[in-house]
């Protein structure tokens, strides 16, 4: 009823007597009251009104609705109308108002057009113009000679002269046969979210706070931005989410999916190995990480396993079930455990102790093996009680200054004003035992000064002035230099026993060196004893020289103690071209996988160019049986660097300020080498927003 009074009304009055009877119909519509006296004065056009008022009076409730007239509803009364000039009618009852809007026109495409370079794209009723030449498609509104030729002669103005004959034999050719490639282009929340994906992840692997995101990062792209480029361009960085909780959201699921990743390689590996090692955070809470060495592809990768807190006691039992429990819920099989390196010697009694004992129970072809590098840090403890006292005593002068920041202050005016080398003396601590080389060469160089800063009251200022235990001191700061160069060596990522035992068998040798060179009075080894011997011009008593060949050979004594010499079985893997007969380790169908591979010039060629781990990890299709035998000698972890570089970073990222923060995502990114797919977590977030 309503789109039939309106089409009378379009029919038979002008534009103003229908806006008054809209008028009046919104007055009716809000105050149910009928003006009749303002209703049109003609017969069958007033009586059609009149009931249309009376029909909308008797209707109670008014609700709201749009009812467009189809043309079908129509069609007897607009027949005499062209349907180009039909309108669509929307009443909407809520707002009061009428709107008229006409059919959007559609364009058809002649086969004229041609002549401008354009073919038709899409449906044929309503066609999108493309251009032959650059492929472009245009909009079906584009669809007019005079727009057709304004892009050939502003985009092809070389060709705008070629008849219709050159655009059909362009568009018949084959490469205008191919479909065109639709092009996908993210949107700007799927690039923003990219985009805070990326900072995320480079914000977890500096360690920074999550508000530098907001703070810093925001505001420096901004700025760079805008200066580059121009102040729209800039407005599209504050899209970009970098809210504190929003970074912490992305550095969760960047660490799920680096997890989701190694706990696929570690399922379809043949074999790992475990380092593990517990420590207490600043905020109290006991901190367990394990780290995992598996072969993957070509080479053999190094991974942080798991990074958790243990709520209750820090005991072997709780820290195997953390190890058990992660390995349950992935469906990880222990029998492909083949070793488990930690600090706690079989001798020793611990909870880390009983925790290897319940892993190698659980994997029974597992084995264990303590730290080399604290092998190496407890034999050297082992020196003379002349030496010893030294020792202690320079320890003691160090920490008479180092303890007092007064002393410090002033230690520092005298160095700067005498001109010396150094400024400050450096702390002796046993927890990081490189240092103690380090402290005792920059006391040895600091001794002038401290002759000079040093008040006689002090009980040791008479030892900067006692010849023999300056010669000590310059013996310790050299011996202990070159122990601390042999166990950097020895740290480090992809380390293997048998770089660890070459590292040790070259030290016996050269402290056997040491020891003989000493006897015979020649101090050319030891560059600082040796230097400050000609700067005296003096030379060595029997008693120092007794002293120092005495700690040589007990130095040797002890390291084959804790680095015994043994049949090694397994020298194949170290090098498999010089071995000549069939080694203890391997049955004879091994032994001639070993024959065939030594035989190949190729294989021989890749073994000088790469790493003993890729080499072998390289030949596990061509030689699965004797590579696989060789990876899994040399999956077992030598030291325990990995834990100590993690915790190095646990307690830098989790300071006294972020007490609260929670690690283990931190850890998960920063500590493995498995890059994230950020590709792949945005194309699982469902929604892609920026609210944050």
């Amino acid at each position: 009823m309503i789109a039939r009074l309106l089409c009378i009304l379009y029919y038979n009055f002008n534009k103003s007597v229908i806006l008054d009877v809209y008028s009046k119909l919104t007055m009716f519509c809000t105050t149910n009251t009928l003006p009749m006296d303002l209703l049109p004065k003609q017969g069958s056009l007033k009586q059609e009104v009149e009931s249309f008022y009376q029909i909308v009076s008797d209707s109670n409730d008014q609700k709201v609705g749009i009812l467009q007239n189809e043309d079908e509803q129509l069609q007897p009364s607009v027949s005499k109308k062209p349907e180009d000039e039909l309108s669509r009618v929307q009443f909407i009852s809520n707002s009061n108002k009428i709107t008229f809007s006409k059919k959007p026109k559609r364009r058809k495409y002649d086969e004229s057009y041609l002549s401008f370079g354009f073919t038709y794209f899409g449906n044929r009723d309503a066609p999108h113009a493309q251009c032959v030449l650059c492929k472009k498609i245009l909009s079906n509104s584009s669809l007019a000679p005079s727009k057709l030729r304004r892009h050939l002669e502003t985009k092809h103005a070389a060709y705008k002269d070629k008849d219709i004959s050159f655009f059909k034999q362009h568009l018949d050719s084959p490469e205008n046969n191919k479909p065109p490639t639709p092009k996908i282009v993210n949107t700007d929340n799927e690039s923003a979210t990219e985009a805070s994906y990326n900072v995320s992840y480079h914000i977890a692997l500096s360690g920074e706070a999550h508000t530098v995101g907001e703070l810093l990062i925001k505001p420096c792209a901004k700025d760079v931005v805008m200066r580059m480029f121009d102040e729209q361009y800039s407005k599209k960085i504050d899209a970009v989410q970098l809210s504190n909780s929003t970074i912490a959201r992305r550095i969760k699921d960047l660490a799920a999916d680096i997890e989701e990743e190694l706990v696929c390689r570690l399922k379809i590996c043949d074999g790992f190995s475990l380092q593990l090692d517990e420590s207490a955070d600043v905020s109290g809470l006991a901190v367990l990480l394990v780290f995992v060495r598996y072969r993957f592809n070509k080479s053999i990768e190094e991974d942080l396993l798991l990074c958790e807190s243990l709520q209750s006691n820090a005991t072997g039992k709780e820290i195997f079930n953390c190890i058990n429990s992660f390995m349950q819920k992935h469906e990880i099989e222990w029998e492909k455990c083949v070793d488990v390196c930690s600090d706690a010697s079989r001798a020793m009694d611990g909870k880390i102790a009983e925790a290897v004992t319940l892993i190698k129970y659980v994997a029974p072809e597992s084995t264990s093996s303590h730290c080399l590098l604290y092998r190496h840090a407890l034999a050297v403890k082992i020196m003379p009680t002349s030496l010893k006292n030294v020792l202690d005593q320079a320890v003691q002068i160090i920490n008479y200054i180092k303890a007092r920041p007064h002393q410090s202050r002033l230690l520092k005016i005298l160095c700067e004003e005498m001109g010396a080398q150094h400024t400050a003396l450096l702390l002796n601590t046993e927890v990081r035992w490189l240092s103690r080389g380090k402290v005792l060469v920059r006391l040895f160089e600091l001794r002038r000064e401290l002759l000079v800063f040093m008040d006689s009251a002090f009980q040791l200022s008479d030892c900067l002035t006692n010849l023999s235990w300056l010669l000590r001191l310059a013996y310790l700061a050299d011996i202990f230099t070159k122990l601390n160069e042999v166990n950097l060596s020895m740290q480090g990522k992809n380390v293997t026993v048998f770089t660890v035992f070459d590292k040790m068998s070259s030290l016996l040798r050269k402290l056997a060196f040491w020891a003989s060179s000493v006897e015979e009075e020649n101090f050319d080894c030891f560059p600082t004893l040796s230097d400050f011997l000609t700067e005296i011009n003096s030379t060595v008593d029997k008693d120092i020289c007794s002293a120092i060949v005495q700690h040589l050979r007990g130095l040797r004594s002890t390291l084959l103690k804790y680095f015994p010499v043994t049949n090694d079985n397994n020298a194949w893997v170290r090098n498999p071209f010089t071995v000549t007969v069939k080694p203890v380790s391997l049955v004879a169908r091994d032994y001639e996988s070993l024959i065939d591979l030594t035989s190949d010039s190729q294989v021989k060629q890749n073994f000088s160019e790469l790493s003993l781990n890729d080499f072998w990890s390289s030949l596990i299709q061509e030689y699965p049986s004797i590579a696989r035998r060789a990876v899994r000698v040399l999956l077992p972890f030598a030291t325990m660097h990995l834990c100590e570089t993690g915790f190095s970073y646990y307690a830098a990222t989790k300071t006294k300020y972020r007490k609260r923060l929670d690690a283990a995502p931190h850890m998960r990114i920063r500590l493995s080498n498995i890059t994230p797919n950020i590709k792949r977590i945005c194309d699982k977030k469902t929604q892609k927003h920026c609210s944050h």
